[in-house]
């Protein structure tokens, strides 16, 4: 899905310092989306590789996420299918907004996934509206539906489905056709078990519109090594390339590399993330070639049920500087 909201417009290359919003960060499915159910894995059997546009994730999930001027977040459980989440962000960058989030998913006793649907929706205080929607046709198919508008406009509406065979994952993507403008985005995704530690795959992006069309291909890789995840994409469009590697039980790093042949820009990025469970602390940290460093602190203040965050990001070419702080409760 990765490749077909950057084809609509939507994207971070500018992110940290942009003058536009950024994305929610569950724009993108949720982690637990991406994770192989129990079946995929069996003794003497390769693993089924998850999905696409979790490639990265590894990697991603160690770098600082942006956090500018205050934000307040309420979450509340009303049950073990719903719950919901209130968000205040008052920012002196982009327009202070709220933020309200509901979320149906069914978890089980032992705290793992059913295969009831869910749902997942989020409208600001603008009236823009994300939604989606995830249902298990059958224990191997999965079928998906995200809906986006921006205000009263519609901007994103996609549907997917999704086959995980015990080795392998097929999953082919339509996206924000019209038959008025005759346009549609249409991708295709195949990852494949090589061995034991080997992922190969690629992804086909094809959209067509009134005065052009055309087509990306896309080539993958990843190896995973005993705590660490190398992983390589190189097509038309650019390449993407990232390291992470766990070093103990409190430090992991991770390293990316981003070049796009249609914006003519290559970026180099470092990440590591420190925890400290005695202090129930989590420090993340960040520093690219744009010469953009930042961290982001996260203290759980227990006995409460709240979390503190605290970040600063800092643009040493453009004299820049951004600093949030964050509470979550719930």
């Amino acid at each position: 899905m990765g490749s077909v909201l950057a084809l609509s417009g939507a994207g971070r290359q500018n992110w940290p310092f942009s003058s536009e919003t950024p994305p929610p960060q569950w724009d993108t499915p949720p982690a637990y989306w991406d994770t192989p159910p129990r079946w995929e894995r069996r003794d003497g059997r390769l693993p089924n590789p998850g999905s696409f546009h979790a490639l990265h994730r590894s990697c991603k999930d160690v770098f600082p996420q942006q956090i500018e001027g205050v934000k307040m977040t309420v979450n509340k459980t009303l049950s073990s299918f719903f719950k919901a989440s209130h968000t205040l962000h008052l920012s002196a960058v982009s327009p202070s907004q709220y933020r309200f989030h509901v979320e149906h998913r069914h978890v089980d006793s032992h705290g793992k996934d059913s295969d009831s649907p869910v749902l997942i929706g989020e409208m600001d205080s603008s009236g823009s509206l994300n939604a989606h929607s995830l249902l298990h046709l059958s224990e191997r198919v999965r079928a998906k539906a995200v809906f986006q508008t921006q205000q009263a406009q519609f901007v994103t509406w996609q549907f997917e489905a999704e086959y995980r065979g015990s080795d392998f994952t097929a999953a082919v993507t339509m996206a924000n056709p019209d038959i008025l403008r005759e346009s549609v985005i249409l991708v295709a995704h195949v990852l494949q078990s090589v061995c034991s530690g080997l992922v190969l795959g690629g992804e086909l992006v094809y959209h067509r519109g009134r005065h052009d069309e055309g087509g990306i291909l896309t080539l993958a890789g990843q190896y995973t090594g005993p705590n660490w995840v190398a992983t390589l994409n190189a097509g038309k469009g650019g390449a993407h390339a990232s390291y992470y590697h766990r070093a103990n039980k409190q430090i992991q790093v991770g390293v990316e590399f981003e070049a796009s042949t249609r914006t003519q820009e290559t970026t180099a990025s470092f990440g590591y993330q420190m925890e400290l469970p005695e202090a129930n602390m989590v420090f993340r940290g960040m520093l690219n070639s744009r010469c953009i460093i930042g961290g982001v602190l996260e203290k759980r203040l227990s006995p409460l049920p709240a979390t503190l965050l605290m970040g600063a990001f800092v643009n040493h070419r453009g004299d820049k500087l951004q600093v949030g702080l964050g509470v979550s409760v719930g």
